[in-house]
């Protein structure tokens, strides 16, 4: 098994999207929040040997370090084209395969999965983006890892979301995520902000 700090390094240095659109919420997932992520669900048995969907991957961080920590397949799904171009060669430059897919999220469609993990939109700029991508994680997986805006109001939400769609959540972590100025509408340096890590049983 690779060590938690050593993915950190190895998906940090991956390349970012060249041009972020700020309706998605392309905001690529901090090394240390993504080998967090991982290594937790390395730790409960949903990583090795399994085969993992990483929903909404982006440029491949997760898809990526699942298949570093020895997941049996892994399938990554965005809607953008550019993401994937990049998501592409940072796996080749880690030396993984990992199955590529164009589709929107919404419409993607496969046999039911081991484990999801994904980073999410969090809904700021698309309202109600994270609970159609909770949704279709819980439909896909038997166990999903789902990162979201840490609040208590948003706590409650996301509970009662996955109770309706028919889930049991069985961790939750509170991090600290953060991203760059990448967009016009940033004024600072780095964004920081709480999110929680959620490891969800179940699902409909």
């Amino acid at each position: 098994m690779i060590r938690k700090k050593q993915l950190e390094i190895i998906l940090q240095k991956l390349d970012p999207h060249p041009d972020p659109v700020p309706e998605l919420e392309q905001y690529m997932t901090p090394g240390d929040v993504a080998s967090t992520l991982l290594c937790l669900a390395y730790s409960q048995g949903d990583i090795a040997g399994k085969v993992v969907y990483d929903l909404g991957c982006g440029t491949g961080r997760l898809a990526i370090g699942a298949a570093l920590l020895g997941a049996k397949k892994v399938v990554g799904v965005d809607i953008d084209e550019r993401a994937l171009e990049v998501a592409r060669r940072n796996a080749d430059k880690a030396g993984v395969k990992v199955d590529w897919v164009m589709e929107d999220v919404e419409e993607f469609r496969r046999e039911r999965a081991d484990t999801v993990v994904q980073n999410p939109p969090f809904g700021v700029q698309r309202r109600g983006a994270d609970v159609k991508f909770l949704r279709k994680a819980m439909e896909l997986g038997k166990i999903v890892y789902t990162l979201h805006k840490a609040a208590p109001r948003n706590r409650e939400f996301i509970e009662n979301r996955v109770k309706v769609f028919g889930g049991k959540i069985t961790k939750r972590v509170e991090l600290t995520f953060h991203i760059p100025m990448q967009f016009k509408f940033h004024t600072r340096n780095i964004y920081r902000f709480k999110v929680d890590l959620y490891r969800i049983e179940g699902g409909k």
